[in-house]
């Protein structure tokens, strides 16, 4: 009898990972067919995503290569001084500050104005992304471009300033970076600069873009975004973890995929971030209402 009920046991594990593992693979599948053609992309043209740019020898095969833009109203000489001065411990970088400049000896809100004295650095200077990992600038043209890149010189972050007319430019970022499959400790790194580098970049733009057109966003609306994409993560993976511990059923099946497709549109689909806030909230009472509410049919019986 023991060895029948520790055999179930096992059995029903090895199930409910199977099950983890197809809405898993059904989720990925998505992304890297819709969600990461288009977050790659962001706000970018055809030909800015196709043309040559400063740096791209850096990485000239990069496995993660990110060109994103936006239009500002404002020269390159008025939205420079904002890039120059970019930084963990300087200016910030405009986007979402309670994560950025989190313990950051400036404060945790980013700069509003230009800062004198982050305005002279050279070729070779640090840059700190955080109060744990830095890169250096490698090339400083002003009021063109200009590039981070890591301290051995491999993979390349450029802020670039295409001016379109007399009052408008486009600001271009572009990332080529490649896996460190052999260096567990960096691949870590690299998987969460795959999923979230473009929240930050995309926030990041809006931000240079609010301060030289002096409309920048309030903190309380990049607060609020922060917690609605962290939410959308934490959901995914409660979905996921229920599968393991719950009954199966086709209910709970179902909801774990929810889970995944709400992480995938509120995080990468084109819409209002109140669409992500109403799936969220669906996907919620899903998890919360009694598990026979809508069938008591298991996915198999336990005997």
């Amino acid at each position: 009898m023991m060895k029948f009920f520790a055999f179930s046991k096992i059995k029903r594990i090895l199930a409910a990972l199977a099950l983890i593992a197809l809405v898993m693979a059904l989720v990925m599948a998505a992304y890297l067919i819709w969600g990461r053609p288009y977050q790659l992309n962001w706000g970018a043209t055809y030909e800015e995503v196709k043309q040559d740019m400063p740096g791209d020898q850096l990485d000239p095969h990069p496995e993660f290569f990110a060109t994103r833009a936006i239009t500002i109203s404002g020269t390159p000489q008025e939205i420079w001084p904002w890039l120059l001065q970019m930084g963990y411990g300087r200016a910030g970088y405009y986007g979402y500050d309670i994560l950025e400049n989190l313990g950051s000896p400036q404060g945790i809100r980013s700069a509003d104005r230009i800062l004198q004295e982050f305005q002279q650095f050279k070729v070779g200077d640090g840059v700190p992304i955080s109060s744990v990992a830095h890169m250096v600038f490698y090339a400083i043209e002003p009021n063109r471009y200009i590039i981070w890149s890591g301290t051995d010189h491999q993979g390349s972050f450029i802020w670039a300033l295409y001016p379109v007319d007399e009052s408008h430019t486009r600001l271009v970022s572009r990332i080529r970076w490649s896996f460190h499959w052999t260096q567990p400790r960096l691949l870590a790194l690299d998987l969460f600069t795959e999923f979230t580098d473009y929240l930050a970049v995309r926030e990041i733009l809006h931000g240079v873009k609010g301060r030289v057109e002096n409309q920048m966003e309030a903190m309380a609306k990049q607060n609020t975004e922060f917690v609605v994409y962290v939410m959308a993560a934490l959901i995914y993976i409660v979905t996921l973890f229920l599968l393991l511990i719950r009954p199966l059923t086709w209910n709970k099946w179902l909801t774990g995929l929810a889970g995944g497709v709400t992480w995938l549109v509120t995080w990468y689909a084109p819409v209002s971030i109140w669409v992500g806030v109403g799936l969220e909230l669906l996907v919620l009472w899903r998890i919360c209402i009694p598990q026979d509410f809508f069938t008591k049919s298991k996915l198999w019986k336990t005997g």
